[in-house]
């Protein structure tokens, strides 16, 4: 409902279409659903190897590119645009190697994909966008530390210290694990309104 309410918002103050902004809308669509659905198989073969506590974080994780997803369609939507249909495409390995994927994946955007995303919609003013490429790029810092963790867990046999539970913000896709705080530091939505994965 939030974020609803801020497209209300953010369409009176942009007029231009952002052409460019569009395109990154929609290649960003890809990347997070691909993602999503890349992240729900590396869950499922984590339980199947026994990695009950990374399979709990790739199935967060798969819900908030999910989430990403959903709102850069409503952007894009909102500016008259659709999305053609596409099949992700992805490869499931071991655990250690699908964590190492996830980094790369989660790394690229945080350093070169949604800074560039960021200052194009800036520069076309493209309020809505830009809303939805920053509740995105900053969870996607938090996935790739949360990987980087789980990875290192994972090569120190100490996979059982990860967390049990974690909380998605319905709103961002913010993830927290262990512990939900009243309100989530990115989008401010109150924590009766996440997801939780345990």
């Amino acid at each position: 409902m939030s974020f609803i309410l801020l497209i209300a918002f953010a369409s009176i103050l942009s007029a231009a279409k952002p052409t460019k902004t569009i395109e990154n809308l929609k290649s960003a669509i890809i990347g997070e659903t691909t993602a999503s659905a890349k992240y729900a198989a590396y869950s499922d073969k984590a339980k199947a190897e026994g990695f009950t506590k990374i399979a709990l974080l790739f199935q967060a994780a798969s819900k908030s590119e999910s989430i990403h997803a959903n709102n850069h369609k409503a952007v894009l939507s909102e500016l008259g645009e659709k999305m053609a249909d596409f099949k992700p495409e992805y490869s499931v390995k071991t655990t250690k190697e699908n964590l190492n994927d996830a980094i790369k994946g989660e790394s690229y955007e945080v350093a070169t994909m949604y800074p560039e995303f960021l200052k194009t919609g800036q520069f076309e003013n493209a309020n809505l966008a830009l809303i939805s490429f920053n509740y995105a790029f900053q969870t996607e810092k938090k996935h790739a530390k949360l990987y980087k963790i789980a990875l290192s867990e994972l090569e120190n046999g100490k996979e059982n210290s990860l967390a049990s539970t974690y909380y998605v913000c319905s709103t961002c896709g913010n993830t927290y694990e262990k512990e939900a705080p009243a309100r989530c530091g990115i989008s401010m939505t109150p924590k009766e309104r996440f997801i939780t994965i345990e």
